[in-house]
Formats: structure tokens, sequence, C-alpha cells
């Protein structure tokens, strides 16, 4: 299967904290390749193969951000 990328909206990060929380997050989900956060954009891109998006969306928002 193909790697894919998807580009979210990510309220609440301000810090390098926040790009540090969610990329650990979102790399403990088997099949994600590789996440770059745009911290002054708000943007969260992925590149995944073969995950759920919703498990992406909940990574987030469980590390305390709002996806929008």
């Amino acid at each position: 299967m193909a790697v894919q990328s998807l580009t979210l909206d990510v309220r609440g990060m301000s810090c390098s904290h926040c790009v540090n929380a969610i990329e650990r997050a979102l790399k403990e989900i088997g099949g994600v390749k590789s996440v770059d956060v745009d911290l002054k954009g708000g943007k969260v891109t992925v590149s995944y193969n073969d995950v759920e998006l919703d498990k992406v969306k909940h990574a987030i928002e469980d590390a305390g951000y709002e996806v929008v």
C-alpha cells in the first residue's frame, strides 16, 4: 500500500513541548511514517500507511490539542 499524507489544522500548540508531544503521540501509532508539525501555521502533516484517520485525530486530542 502506498504512503499517504494528511494535513490537519490543530489548535492549542504554542511551543516546542507541544511539537514534541504531538510527534510522540502520532509516532506511537503503527503505520505512521513521519510527522511534520508547523507550529506557526497550526498544521500537522502526517504521512502514513494503512492507518485509521480517527486514530490520528484521537492521538492529537488525547495529547491535549484540538483538531479543527
